[in-house]
């Protein structure tokens, strides 16, 4: 039919949520290996917390300014590179014969991720209707799992025959292969690719005449960058990011040799264990999308299809997490942190889409900035979970402590408020 969309903006799609599945696949295998490590080097709980937080620092600082460089030079050209960057920190890492050089390589390693966010957003922005643009969020969302689940389970599986250094330097290849492949064939903007029909671009315009972003200050970046980071919707949606993704990095880090220590499990069944909960949160970050463009579609409401989805979803997180504390065999309190995880996971569309809803113009460093915050406290949360370790010798705290925190995040939802008028949206 000549009036048919034509489908360009699910391979576009597929691109960006290829890039966060191989960078979840580089940053996440250090998890699982790190008992490992840890025993090979000679490093310290503390010295080893220290590594796998090096990651976040670099990640949290460089979130904006990667932002701006993406606005600056387009999805292609920036991701493209970043990809480059993170796969020569992970070829450091197996190499790396004591901690300062593991730690510079993580550095490295985070300093290059930084933009695959802010980048992939800008360009799910021009991509995707606002229609489907929870659903676009969620997969990308789903790629981060996808990467995180394949790092536990490869790296449990081939610890023994390959060792940690040949693991690491199998992971970096895809991602050359990718960066390769992106800088010759990913467009920035539909519009100029051909093979985009009028009917498609009309599909993908369509509604964002209706949504109301935070309004620039003035015609210069920084006025516009202050003019964001000063509204209130913005710190709430920070504060819920820090919350999110301090949570998040318990399972994608210590989470392994919390199950060992805990349960006396075997590496390769913690990698197992760690997958089972990282499917769930595969599974929540489509089933979000998903549900947030149903309610949306159906009320025209973005606080509702926005905050009350996020709101919901952390809450009953942290109450499976705190019912996780009272049970005391390995798999039930396992099914429990998964169906929790997979809660979890369902509030990041929400917080993706509505960055992107608010970021007007400047939505790479609109979500830079919501994600540095949250990575701040991911960079923190390693090390402050090895220390209280090291004190308390209590590996169960930490489910309380992980409870609390994603009950503090449901509470920021509340506060956040989207603006926009409520309509009927059609795809």
């Amino acid at each position: 039919m000549p009036n048919r969309p034509t489908n360009l903006r699910f391979r576009a799609l597929s691109w960006l949520a290829l890039a966060a599945a191989l960078a979840y696949l580089c940053r996440s295998s250090v998890g699982v290996a790190e008992s490992t490590i840890r025993d090979d080097l000679g490093l310290t709980l503390a010295q080893s917390g220290w590594f796998m937080g090096a990651f976040f620092w670099t990640y949290a600082i460089f979130q904006v300014p990667s932002g701006w460089f993406s606005k600056q030079y387009g999805t292609r050209f920036a991701l493209g590179i970043f990809a480059l960057g993170w796969a020569a920190a992970m070829l450091g890492t197996a190499v790396a014969p004591v901690l300062w050089v593991l730690i510079a390589a993580q550095l490295l390693m985070g300093a290059a991720q930084a933009g695959v966010f802010p980048a992939a957003c800008e360009s799910i922005g021009h991509w995707m209707p606002l229609a489907s643009r929870s659903l676009a969020c969620g997969i990308l969302a789903a790629g981060m799992q996808v990467g995180g689940i394949a790092a536990s389970y490869l790296t449990g599986l081939w610890m023994e025959p390959l060792g940690w250094r040949w693991e690491f330097v199998l992971f970096s290849l895809p991602s050359i292969a990718w960066a390769v492949g992106f800088l010759f064939f990913f467009r920035d903007h539909p519009e100029k690719v051909a093979a985009v029909n009028p009917a498609e671009l009309a599909l993908i315009h369509h509604g964002r005449d209706k949504i109301e972003p935070i309004p620039a200050a003035g015609t210069h970046e920084l006025l516009e960058l202050l003019a964001i980071a000063s509204r209130p919707v913005l710190w709430f949606l920070c504060g819920q990011q820090v919350c999110r993704a301090a949570g998040y990095m318990f399972f994608a880090s210590w989470f392994p040799t919390f199950l060992q220590k805990t349960h006396d499990v075997s590496i390769k069944e913690s990698g197992f264990l760690q997958g089972l909960v990282l499917v769930g949160a595969l599974i929540g970050s489509i089933g979000g999308g998903m549900v947030t463009d149903w309610i949306w579609r159906r009320t025209g409401n973005l606080r509702l299809s926005r905050c009350g989805v996020g709101g919901t979803a952390l809450a009953s997180c942290g109450l499976l997490i705190l019912a996780a504390w009272f049970v005391q065999g390995l798999y039930p309190a396992v099914a429990l942190l998964a169906l929790g995880s997979m809660f979890a996971a369902i509030a990041g569309p929400c917080a993706i889409a509505a960055t992107i809803d608010i970021g007007g113009q400047r939505v790479p460093q609109a979500f830079g900035m919501m994600n540095m915050c949250g990575n701040f406290a991911t960079a923190a949360c390693p090390v402050l979970v090895g220390w209280l370790f090291e004190r308390t010798a209590d590996w169960n705290i930490v489910l309380l402590l992980f409870a609390g925190v994603y009950l503090t995040g449901a509470l920021c939802w509340v506060f956040v408020t989207m603006q926009g008028r409520p309509i009927v949206v059609s795809e």
